[in-house]
């Protein structure tokens, strides 16, 4: 494996995509089960067991990792999906599992404790005490920090905790409390915390009104486009909302967190490994993506004092880049 400083961490939505990232320099790919029990639970994704079994022989015959996502919450009447997965990880030998539910994390610690546990950003963890908890308690390895953290918060995460942290290089920037969000199962009746859906396809409608396209979830209207303008696919929380008779993106604009220019603050800070968002994006944009980031992190381990030029503009949300909360001015 090409010599880097920071653990790049990629996705894999399909086994396809697995081959991709991991052909194309990622130290480490993350993956679900095709079930509930993985909160990228969308049609044509994820893996069965099998499927599993050759994407970890596939990255371990190459010196990477392979982390499975059991990162929703278990329902009042059922864990039994959760309790299986974690069997079903642990049986194809994966790496680590990325947990979120305090009930399946304990689950995981005692029916099998000696495989690695991560946090998933689901879970929220972002002060020293949530983090302090579910480390001595369930023995977490790693936490993936919500982006919500400025650099100089996740630095001094890092200090108080002396845990490995992941964070977001690419992707969302999601600025809200991850794993809270009730908007979708709203308008739909399907929960994105127990059934790994949020706006789910099933429930989207595209309508031509006169000289207009609207966008809906359920029989909610999220956006409104003039012809011709770019249609995002309607989420809760990038939709577009009348407040005092103006309508604006109240939660989320389409904007795309990109971090690769600084990555060396990254480094500074203590961070372990970036994490690249994307199960459900196209294996071109895991390949241009990853091959980015590869390029960027083996530059630096070699000492250059600057990133190489990257065009992953078009790669991000809406066509535009932002540092997101980790360059934040507001508190």
């Amino acid at each position: 494996m090409t010599a880097s400083y920071l653990e790049l961490v990629c996705p894999a939505g399909t086994p396809a995509s697995l081959r991709t990232a991991i052909d194309a320099g990622a130290d480490t790919v993350y993956c679900g089960f095709r079930d509930c029990t993985n909160a990228r639970n969308y049609p044509g994704l994820n893996f069965d067991q099998d499927e599993l079994d050759e994407g970890v022989a596939y990255a371990h015959e190459r010196g990477r990792k392979v982390l499975v996502a059991i990162n929703t919450f278990s329902r009042a009447d059922d864990e039994t999906p959760w309790h299986q997965a974690v069997d079903n990880a642990a049986a194809a030998e994966v790496d680590a599992v990325i947990l979120a539910d305090i009930g399946v994390l304990d689950y995981a610690a005692r029916r099998h404790p000696n495989l690695r546990r991560h946090l998933s950003v689901q879970a929220s963890a972002a002060n020293p005490l949530s983090i302090s908890f579910y480390r001595d308690r369930f023995d977490i390895k790693r936490v993936v920090l919500p982006r919500v953290l400025s650099i100089d918060d996740v630095a001094s995460l890092i200090r108080q905790t002396g845990i490995e942290t992941e964070v977001f290089a690419f992707g969302s920037v999601g600025p809200m409390s991850e794993g809270r969000c009730f908007l979708s199962s709203y308008m739909t009746g399907l929960s994105p915390t127990s059934e790994g859906v949020c706006a789910p396809a099933s429930h989207v409608v595209y309508k031509d009104e006169g000289d207009c396209m609207k966008s809906c979830l359920g029989a909610v209207t999220l956006n409104q486009f003039a012809k011709g303008e770019p249609a995002a696919y309607p989420t809760p929380c990038k939709g577009r909302y009348v407040t005092h008779g103006n309508a604006s993106y109240l939660f989320e604009e389409p904007i795309g967190l990109n971090a690769i220019d600084i990555l060396p603050q990254m480094k500074a800070a203590g961070v372990t490994a970036l994490k690249i968002e994307g199960r459900q994006r196209s294996r071109a944009y895991v390949a241009q993506v990853v091959s980015a980031f590869r390029k960027a992190l083996d530059a630096l381990a070699q000492g250059a004092t600057s990133i190489p030029a990257n065009d992953l503009k078009e790669m991000a949300e809406g066509g535009r880049e932002t540092f997101g909360a980790y360059k934040k001015g507001w508190r």
